[in-house]
């Protein structure tokens, strides 16, 4: 499994092909947008190519671009799900011009509306972004973590919609903390393996890109999305040493989103490293 972390964009954008490389990451996550708003940024062209000449030489693969934090492909407002969509189509153009694998979202919430109904939208969605946007760019759905009436939490749900867009682009991204928060006990390896097992049984795991590997601050189904740094939360560490061991797995990839409140990403990467069996 190729390991990395979500790293900062902050200006000059390329420099974080060697924020990723000085911390010891194999594969990276960035935001191509401001994540708390609508409207686009630009990234000039000069930048975009001293990104890729940069990547020549570190090699950071794959590159994830995540979604901004906004997304509701499911709203029945109809400004917030064009907006919506606006937002995704933008991401996934710059996705293809910095050579990434894909784009990760969370789909958003029914807000209280039926299921079946959000599911139409939300289908929709995903493949009007499709249609809109390159064909070597993935979609990345990231499962949720469970609260209110979010989308996307259970693999049940993610395989419907997978099914109904039905396209090879169409991923799916794990994140452990969101699926343990969700209801799946993911503390020992027998628990990872039942959910490894029920998402090759539902999805495939060809469809699976990777993960976001977070420890929860909060307890198993607790529905509430809070991450803390590995092995300080309630999941602990056996779940990731089964993670970056198990061979279904060595072709995925793993990127941190703790907090570092008191482990550094260059430690829990060491760590990762560590929980591999050579």
């Amino acid at each position: 499994m190729k390991l990395g972390a979500h790293i900062s964009t902050a200006k000059p954008f390329s420099d974080s092909i060697v924020r990723a490389k000085d911390l010891g990451c194999e594969c990276m996550q960035i935001f191509a947008n401001p994540p708390q708003r609508w409207n686009p940024v630009a990234i000039s062209k000069e930048e975009i190519e001293k990104f890729k000449v940069l990547n020549l030489e570190f090699k950071i693969n794959p590159i994830i671009i995540h979604s901004i934090y906004l997304i509701n492909l499911a709203s029945p407002n109809p400004y917030f799900y064009s907006q919506s969509i606006a937002s995704l189509i933008d991401d996934m153009h710059k996705a293809a011009t910095l050579q990434a694998y894909g784009v990760n979202t969370h789909l958003g919430s029914t807000l209280g509306n039926s299921f079946e109904d959000s599911l139409i939208k939300v289908v929709l969605a995903i493949k009007t972004v499709l249609a809109d946007t390159d064909d070597n760019v993935n979609f990345i759905i990231e499962n949720a973590a469970g609260s209110g009436n979010i989308i996307g939490d259970t693999l049940e749900e993610i395989a419907t919609i997978i099914e109904k867009v039905n396209s090879s682009r169409v991923k799916v991204l794990i994140d452990t903390a969101h699926a343990f928060e969700s209801g799946y006990d993911l503390r020992t390896a027998h628990g990872g393996g039942l959910f490894i097992d029920r998402f090759d049984e539902l999805i495939g795991l060809d469809n699976l890109a990777g993960f976001h590997l977070n420890d929860s601050k909060t307890i198993l189904n607790s529905k509430r999305d809070r991450h803390a740094d590995l092995g300080q939360g309630a999941i602990g560490l056996e779940i990731f040493k089964y993670l970056v061991n198990e061979s279904r797995l060595e072709d995925k990839f793993g990127i941190l989103e703790t907090p570092e409140d008191s482990i550094s990403w260059r430690e829990q990467l060491k760590l990762l490293r560590n929980l591999e069996e050579k």
